[in-house]
């Protein structure tokens, strides 16, 4: 299977996300060509700022496994992971990140920082970024337009609706 396929498959999982009102983020392990975890965000549903689509993915595929080491695995996700997934990639021994659009705001695979390759830690792990990269990017994109296209009818219905109430006052 190519990487293509993989992210295609992330993709999926990122439209898990969105349809419950998460940022649109799926991951998938994969291990000799095989799906042993994945996920996608639930940060809000769970009420949880650890649910991210990599934190989730990682967890079920060490259970699948058996052990919290995955170090002939692969990690496939939709948007470049964060500081807090980065550290959880290194210290589960993920061989590679394959991942579809940049984060320039909190990206740690090579964005804003790159703590999955750091000198320093004990485990660094091989990077491919780009893949479906527009397809991903546009996932989140057109998520965020439509959460303040939302956020801007509500701003204007309630302002609708005090302009009526205080309207029927007087």
């Amino acid at each position: 299977m190519t990487h293509e396929y993989w992210m295609k498959e992330a993709l999926k999982l990122a439209e898990r996300a969105a349809a419950v009102g998460e940022i649109p983020v799926g991951a998938i392990v994969v291990i000799n060509n095989q799906r042993v975890g994945e996920g996608w965000n639930q940060s809000i549903l769970n009420h949880d700022p650890s649910a991210h689509a990599e934190m989730i993915a990682i967890r079920q595929a060490a259970k699948r496994v058996g052990n919290y080491r995955l170090i002939n695995a692969d990690l496939y996700v939709t948007l470049e992971p964060c500081s807090m997934c980065a550290g959880l990639l290194v210290h589960s021994r993920v061989a590679r990140i394959i991942f579809g659009a940049s984060d320039y705001k909190t990206g740690a695979a090579g964005s804003i920082m790159n703590l999955v390759q750091h000198p320093n830690l004990n485990h660094q792990a091989e990077i491919v970024g780009g893949i479906l990269e527009n397809e991903c990017a546009n996932k989140l994109s057109d998520f965020f337009k439509q959460r303040r296209e939302e956020k801007k009818r509500l701003k204007l219905a309630m302002k609708e609706a005090g302009d009526n109430a205080s309207w029927e006052e007087s």
